[in-house]
């Protein structure tokens, strides 16, 4: 359908029931320009986080379907007010659970992904001039349980509505753009009016907290524009899209930095490629994602394994090389949450050489050590002391006019 936008609103944004009213009169001033309009809406402000705490009061290892049956019902609080107040202003509009939506997904509980959309029930009210309002977050598996889809999830839900649909997606937050550096780190930071799919997708993997990144990968495979502003409509925001050769005429475009970072280093591990694999499978069962991996060369026949993942998934990773130490006898652990990651990202690295001298000079004059450093074709990333973090974000930062 022609002038159809997929609008998404964070939890910041549906926090109060004023700020509610207020986006449904913003709804209302597009709807009369218009525009066909499908709203995602995260759950009211920290309402997740105080479910969490509830379930914490009787459960330390709550059972993940449950959650997720509990979790999804934030956004379904957040679909019905919006509902009712664009119905106040005298507009149609109706709301759907994941479930409604046709948001499919596969059937791993709490980071689910979306298999497909049946996108029809929300095509037929948006032939029947309703404002459609959509819980994001969320979506209906195999079983016919509900699932959700992790952290950011409801950005996933937007894009990936945006593919199926064919139209624009509008990411409104309490941000008011995409920045260079994040403004509360480096206040100097640059807001970006375009940045790159790839540009994006890089810095939401290595820090940025702007946009989930399988939302980002979603727009990037369908070609979805994608616009982040805030909510607030104030200011101009930010345009993902399609990459141009006028990009590549700044190296670097942004920075980011990773301070829930936790790394592990795994020492005496013989040296076999099986040995190796069964460490990252066990990883991967766990749905621990890692980063930054490197292995020493063999001396006396054992490596020593370094990888980077997340703080939060300590207690997952601690259970996890538990088990392997019982399976590889004789490997050392080591687990280091003193450090920060720092990414520096830029579509320009392409075609300039030189990036990473540079950055090798800046740390080296500003006695920055570094205990590992990983490479893209449009990346480097260094695990840092925390201590040195805003050093070392204010000089590179100066370095690369960020």
């Amino acid at each position: 359908m022609e002038n159809t936008f997929v609008l998404k609103y964070g939890g910041t944004s549906v926090g109060t029931t004023d700020r509610i009213k207020n986006i449904a009169d913003q709804l209302i001033a597009r709807k009369q320009k218009g525009h066909n309009l499908i709203v995602v809406v995260s759950a009211m402000g920290k309402s997740t986080d105080e479910l969490i705490r509830l379930t914490k009061e009787i459960s330390d290892n709550p059972c993940k379907r449950d959650m997720d049956m509990l979790l999804a019902t934030g956004e379904q609080v957040s679909i019905s007010l919006l509902s009712i107040a664009i119905k106040e202003l005298g507009y149609k509009a109706v709301s759907l659970t994941g479930l409604q939506a046709g948001i499919e997904t596969c059937t791993t509980h709490s980071k689910a992904r979306i298999n497909r959309i049946r996108e029809d029930r929300i095509i037929s009210h948006l032939k029947e001039d309703e404002i459609v309002v959509v819980a994001g977050f969320q979506g209906v598996n195999e079983n016919g349980d509900i699932t959700t889809l992790g952290r950011g999830g409801s950005d996933t839900t937007a894009v990936s509505i945006a593919a199926v649909i064919g139209c624009p997606c509008e990411i409104y937050t309490d941000v008011d753009g995409v920045y260079s550096v994040d403004p509360r780190v480096y206040p100097e930071a640059k807001k970006l009016d375009s940045i790159n799919y790839d540009e994006m997708l890089e810095m939401a993997s290595t820090g940025a907290g702007i946009l989930e990144t399988r939302a980002i990968e979603m727009g990037h495979k369908y070609k979805v524009p994608i616009y982040i502003a805030l909510s607030t409509g104030e200011f101009p925001g930010t345009y993902i899209k399609e990459y141009d050769q006028a990009m590549e005429k700044k190296v670097v475009t942004g920075m980011t930095i990773e301070e829930n970072c936790l790394m592990i280093s795994i020492s005496m591990v013989p040296f076999e490629s099986k040995n190796i694999s069964r460490i990252f499978a066990k990883l991967a069962e766990n749905n621990i994602l890692v980063d930054m991996i490197s292995q020493t060369a063999p001396h006396d026949h054992f490596v020593s394994v370094s990888f980077t993942t997340l703080r939060d998934d300590k207690e997952a990773v601690h259970r996890v090389l538990n088990e392997l130490s019982t399976e590889i006898e004789g490997i050392q652990v080591y687990m280091d949450e003193s450090l920060v990651k720092l990414s520096v990202v830029g579509i320009g690295m392409i075609s300039q050489s030189g990036v990473a001298a540079t950055l090798f000079d800046i740390l080296a004059d500003n006695e920055i050590d570094f205990l590992q450093v990983t490479t893209s074709e449009i990346s480097i990333s260094y695990t840092i002391h925390k201590t040195d973090m805003d050093k070392a974000v204010h000089v590179i930062a100066e370095s690369f006019d960020l």
